[in-house]
C-alpha cells in the first residue's frame, strides 16, 4: 500500500515545495517520538491512517497499537477499510466493542452526543493502553477541528488524550498532501464520521435508523456516487451530494430513489446546496425551501 518513501525523504520533498509544511510534519514526528509508546484511536479515515503511519516511523511497530471501536454507528465499509489499511501497513491493530448506544444520554441524540460517544471510546482505549503498558492514547483530530463544533474534544481533554496532528498544526489539506506522498489510499478519501451524524439532533439514535442510513449510502455508492450523506428525517431521507454527483443526480432520479427507498425511506429529498461539512448543525428550517423531491 505505502510507497518506499522514508520520513526523511517525505520531508525532503515537502521542503522543495512548502518548507512550513515540512516543518509541521517534522514536528509531528518529534511529538510522536516524545510519546514513546502509543495507543491510537483508529477509524481508518484519512487522519488516523496518517497518524498511524507517522507513529510507526517515529516509535516503531512494537510501540504502536491502533484500536478501532466497533458499534452499530460504524459502517461495515469503514470497518473493512480500517482493517485493510492496518493489514497493508503492518500496523498492530485491535478492535474493541463500544456500548455508547446503551447510554441514554447518547441515544437521546442531544447536540453534545459526540461527547458521550467519545467518553465511551476513550475509556475503552485507556483500559487497553494501561493493560498493554502504552504511555499515551492518541486522537486523530487536526488543526481544522478547532474551528468546528466538536463536543467530543471535551471527552478527550478529560482523559488527557493527545492529538499530535493538532499539536503539530497540521490541517486536513496538509494531511492529504503527506498521505499522498506516502502512497496511503486514504489521501483522497471523503471524510467519514459515524453514522449517527446523519441523524438530526433530538431524533433518537437506534440500530434500525443507523442501518437505514448505512444501506441507503451503500446503495448510492453502488451507483458510483462518492462524496455523500444520507440524512435521516424519520420517513424521509435528505441527500447531500458532492458537486460532481449533485450535477448528475437529475439524470438518474429513478435509480437513486429506488436505492434509498429499499433502505426503508418513504420520501427522498435532494438538498440542492449539496454536501458540506457541518450540515448537521444547520437549522433545518433554513434548508426547507431548497429541497425538492426526486
Amino acid at each position: 500500500m505505502a510507497s518506499d518513501f522514508t520520513a526523511e525523504q517525505v520531508i525532503a520533498v515537502l521542503q522543495e515545495g512548502d518548507r512550513d509544511l515540512a516543518a509541521r510534519f517534522t514536528l509531528l514526528l518529534e511529538v510522536l517520538r516524545g510519546c514513546g509508546s502509543v495507543c491510537i484511536g483508529y477509524s481508518g479515515g484519512v487522519d488516523s491512517v496518517l497518524l498511524a503511519q507517522a507513529a510507526l516511523l517515529a516509535c516503531g511497530p512494537g510501540r504502536v497499537l491502533a484500536v478501532t471501536g466497533l458499534s452499530a454507528s460504524v459502517s461495515d465499509a469503514q470497518r473493512e477499510l480500517a482493517r485493510d489499511c492496518a493489514r497493508r501497513m503492518g500496523l498492530p491493530h485491535l478492535e474493541v466493542g463500544t456500548e455508547e448506544l446503551s447510554d441514554p444520554s447518547y441515544a437521546a441524540n442531544p447536540a453534545d452526543r459526540c461527547y458521550f460517544c467519545k467518553r465511551e471510546l476513550w475509556s475503552r482505549l485507556a483500559e487497553v493502553a494501561a493493560a498493554r503498558g502504552l504511555s499515551w492514547v492518541l486522537d486523530g483530530s487536526n488543526a481544522d477541528d478547532v474551528g468546528d463544533y466538536r463536543p467530543g474534544m471535551r471527552a478527550a481533554q478529560e482523559r488527557a488524550i493527545r492529538a499530535p496532528l493538532l499539536e503539530a498544526g497540521l490541517t486536513k489539506a496538509d494531511i492529504r498532501i503527506i498521505s499522498r506522498l506516502f502512497g496511503l489510499p486514504t489521501w483522497d478519501q471523503p471524510s467519514a464520521p459515524c453514522l449517527a451524524s446523519r441523524l438530526p439532533y433530538g431524533l433518537a439514535v437506534t440500530p434500525e435508523r443507523l442501518r437505514q442510513v448505512e444501506e441507503a449510502e451503500s446503495a448510492l455508492r453502488r451507483l458510483g456516487l462518492r462524496d455523500l450523506r444520507v440524512r435521516h428525517h424519520g420517513d424521509a431521507a435528505r441527500l447531500e451530494l458532492g458537486p460532481r454527483d449533485l450535477a448528475t443526480a437529475g439524470d438518474r432520479p429513478e435509480a437513486i430513489a429506488a436505492g434509498v427507498r429499499a433502505a426503508g425511506f418513504r420520501r427522498i429529498l435532494l438538498d440542492v446546496e449539496g454536501y458540506r461539512r457541518g450540515a448537521l448543525n444547520e437549522s433545518l428550517t433554513q434548508l426547507e425551501p431548497r429541497r425538492r423531491d426526486l
